[in-house]
């Protein structure tokens, strides 16, 4: 059954604002219906009790109900006629405790009526049955009216009184959690040890001014050593502590610290533990606008961050429940579940369940407050968990919230990871985006891989593009695979389109790259060669078109000529060097271009060119036609000869010249067209003849410059001598003094160098000489294996009684002497027979050994 929950946030007065700025709630709220509904419209609540299993509620008409999680009435119980004061559970929820307004204390097991039944003569406000009551070591409970008195079942089945306090009012609370019991009457709240029967602590109330009964103490442990205290608009957390031996004396071996004390706005109804943080239920009295006079409010659920001396506020709520503008303080409890955040808010007309928001309710608030993308995250982490929510369909509504915001981009972005590989899906959103005029922010992200929608669907687009733009048609081409459409229905749109723009390049290279999917690969290449697209030579690599482009060489070459020459001469078994030259025969330029990276790959392979590209260098490229007179060894020399004097080469012609042998008209030519000394002396340097050197110096001979020149080359290779003679007296040479120096130095230079490499040789000669002659000395060994070179018998005797002659020479060749032949008078110098043609080489020297 809904609730009304209004958050409570004081700067709330705007509401446009307070939408934008409120936080999430932390708990969700639930009327109790089902048989409480029908309970609380005879009759109204007044206590509750709360276990894991069941739910235990008494009414002001003296009926206690068991009720299930949902309300459901499981038992009834009719105790009396008067107001049901408290219901006590034990820990296993098989014994309950009950007392009334007319005094009557009941104790019994829930599935067994025996227990203890008593008529007090003044009005019970409280009962606490011991936690472990199913024990027989455990048979006590306590019970509040203006005495505490604690009951005790003997080992004779009695019950056996002790007055623990009296003396201070009325007793309105008592909470027992494992051997402590708090209480609170009009004075404060009392801890006692039930084990020692000692009490710990008071706590006074603060604000004595407010009738314990309008305004009662509300009570809860948070564990077995804090209880929480609220009274008023006063909250105390108070800690149990063991005290030191040495302190103990007279005192209780327990002691109370309060670790956080703060006070609130509003009054205390009820506190529940909820992890280190609390929950309090207010009761709220607010001055109205109407009457103006002071009324009663909803009450207020907060959840509160405790400090040492305040406390910081995580949620709060008003709740809209029934009959709220009658209740007063007194009228509203809070009950929890234990280890369970599952808290109670009960008051005469209702009974509402508060708990702890799951992940399904983070989705539920942050779609209401259109969050689309957080709750996409949410519920992915948290897709095992959550029951009420599916991803796909928070995707699917957050995809419908994008488009109907207009952001289609990211709309069809989102469509990628959510739809993921629904074909169904996709298609459905593929004309949703068609219907609202979007299909180009959806075509980028259709799916292309394993998943595959109708060939329809891709047209479409495709289609799309086509009327509006042809850039992003071309885009979709080359991106997309070209199985995913029909490719014959797009080439004739395409040609339809190219009827109206011939010459568009964008649609001519985009029904290029579609001729090529198509494997039509010559009308595609006659598209790229028509744009000079540079793909073409790719595509012709790609798909070996060698045999399609023979034509088209001339093309080829006008639109890249480098890349050409480069693929025709890497795939010379599919397109020959003669075809290319025939092809290429009325673009000279171009041919020579070609027939130049050739050459340059292997002067041999074009050599039946060789002649024709003496012509070809001649006119478009000068610069390299020495090097290749130089590197050809197929090009007629007559005929370059020939083209080179007619254009007047004269560096061209002097090489062929002196490649032809006719050195001095060579030289000739360097003197009298180029005037160039240098070049002339390099020359006859290259070409070492004496008589290159002659006419040189002739030549030079009444040239001062010329003179001047020799004179500082010439020192290495002429004698100066020859020159300075014929120098005629008189004559006036430019810097012959630095040049007579320079000679007088190279010379010197000569001198030193010729003695340095003497003393090197005579070094080197020694030192070898020496090596030789320790090696010489060393000994040889001769033994058993052994044989003579000649008769290739052992050279040592088996009987070694008997005397032999030996013979080894520095070759480390042995002999019987015998074997030998007999030395002559005119060479009385033995050889070894084996290494005779090296004469006097490491063979000559001898060793004897004689016995």
């Amino acid at each position: 059954m809904s609730l009304e929950v209004v958050k409570s946030s004081e700067e709330s007065t705007d509401d446009s604002e307070e939408d934008e700025s409120e936080d999430e709630p932390k708990l969700k709220y639930e009327r109790l219906s089902n048989g409480v509904t029908e309970i609380l419209q005879q009759d109204a609540a007044s206590c509750m009790t709360v276990h894991e299993k069941f739910l235990g509620l008494g009414t002001h008409n003296g009926k206690v109900y068991l009720l299930d999680i949902q309300g459901n009435v499981t038992q009834k119980f009719e105790i009396s006629t008067v107001k049901i004061n408290q219901i006590s559970l034990d820990e296993s929820g098989e014994h309950v405790g009950i007392c009334c307004e007319d005094g009557k204390v009941q104790v019994f097991g829930l599935y067994s009526r025996e227990g203890f039944h008593e008529i007090f003569d003044c009005p019970i406000k409280i009962v606490a049955v011991h936690p472990q009551f199913g024990k027989s070591s455990c048979k006590q409970f306590v019970t509040g009216g203006n005495k505490l008195l604690l009951y005790e079942r003997t080992w004779l089945n009695r019950w056996k009184t002790f007055v623990l306090h009296e003396g201070e009012g009325n007793i309105t609370n008592i909470k027992w959690r494992g051997n402590l019991i708090a209480w609170a009457n009009n004075m404060g709240v009392k801890i006692l040890d039930i084990v020692t029967r000692q009490r710990i602590t008071n706590v006074p109330r603060d604000d004595t001014s407010l009738r314990p009964d309008m305004y009662p103490c509300s009570l809860c442990w948070k564990d077995n050593l804090t209880l929480i205290i609220g009274w008023g608009n006063s909250v105390k957390i108070c800690s149990v502590k063991e005290r030191h031996a040495s302190e103990i004396r007279d005192l209780p071996s327990r002691y109370v610290e309060i670790v956080s004390q703060f006070d609130e706005e509003f009054y205390i109804s009820g506190l529940a533990p909820l992890s280190d943080q609390l929950v309090i239920l207010f009761y709220v009295k607010e001055v109205s606008d109407k009457v103006g006079k002071e009324c009663c409010a909803r009450p207020r659920l907060d959840i509160i961050q405790p400090l040492p001396e305040s406390y910081e506020e995580i949620s709060s709520d008003a709740l809209t429940v029934r009959g709220f503008q009658e209740n007063e303080c007194r009228d509203y409890r809070l009950e929890y579940a234990e280890g369970e955040s599952l808290f109670y808010i009960i008051s005469p007309r209702d009974i509402v369940m508060a708990k702890e928001r799951d992940q399904d309710d983070h989705i539920d608030w942050l779609l209401e407050k259109k969050k689309y993308e957080e709750a996409l995250m949410a519920a992915e982490i948290s897709q095992k968990t959550i029951k009420r929510h599916k991803v796909l369909d928070i995707g699917l509504s957050y995809i419908t919230h994008l488009v109907e915001k207009g952001d289609c981009e990211l709309a069809a972005r989102k469509c990628q990871k959510i739809l993921g590989k629904n074909m169904k899906l996709w298609e459905d959103e593929v004309y949703r985006f068609k219907k609202i005029g979007q299909l180009k922010a959806i075509s980028q992200y259709l799916p292309r891989g394993d998943l595959r929608l109708r060939p329809a669907i891709y047209e479409m687009i495709l289609d799309e593009f086509l009327k509006s733009d042809y850039e992003g048609f071309s885009t979709l081409i080359r991106e997309w695979p070209g199985d995913l459409y029909n490719n014959m229905t797009i080439v004739q749109a395409v040609l339809d389109h190219l009827k109206k723009d011939p010459q568009n390049r964008t649609l001519l290279k985009t029904l290029a790259e579609l001729y090529t999917y198509d494997q039509r690969y010559d009308k595609a290449l006659e598209i790229y060669l028509t744009l000079r697209h540079k793909d073409v030579f790719q595509l012709i690599h790609k798909h070996n078109l060698f045999s399609s482009i023979r034509d088209k060489i001339v093309l080829l070459m006008e639109f890249d000529a480098e890349k050409a020459v480069d693929m025709l001469l890497d795939n010379e078994d599919k397109i020959s060097t003669e075809k290319v030259v025939e092809e290429l025969e009325n673009r000279p330029e171009l041919q020579h271009l070609y027939l130049h990276k050739l050459f340059k790959r292997d002067h041999h392979k074009g050599q039946k060119f060789h002649e024709k590209q003496i012509s070809l260098y001649a006119e478009y490229d000068r610069p390299n036609l020495l090097p290749f007179l130089r590197d050809s060894t197929h090009c007629p020399l007559e005929k370059a000869l020939e083209i080179c004097q007619q254009r007047n080469f004269v560096e061209e012609t002097v090489f062929l010249l002196s490649r032809m042998g006719n050195s001095r008209r060579a030289l000739q030519m360097i003197m009298e067209e180029l005037h160039n000394v240098d070049k002339a002396i390099e020359f006859a340097k290259e070409q070492d003849d004496a008589e290159l050197w002659e006419d040189l110096i002739l030549y030079s001979i009444d040239k001062p410059p010329f003179i001047t020149g020799l004179l500082n080359n010439i020192g290495t290779h002429v004698d100066p001598i020859l020159l300075i003679h014929r120098i005629k007296e008189g004559m006036e040479i430019p810097n012959l003094r630095d040049s007579l120096v320079k000679i007088l130095q190279d010379y010197n230079l000569q001198i030193l160098l010729r003695e340095g490499c003497k003393k090197i040789l005579v070094s080197d000669s020694l030192s070898l000489l020496k090596k030789m002659h320790r090696t010489q000395m060393r000994g040889v060994l001769v033994d058993e294996e052994s044989i003579c070179e000649s008769c290739l018998s052992p050279v040592l005797p088996s009987d070694a009684s008997k005397p032999f002659s030996v013979t080894v020479f520095h070759c480390r060749h042995v002999f019987h002497k015998e074997c030998l032949p007999i030395p002559s008078m005119m060479s009385p110098l033995q050889f070894c027979n084996i290494c005779s043609a090296k004469h006097h080489g490491p063979g000559s020297a001898i060793l004897e050994m004689k016995k």
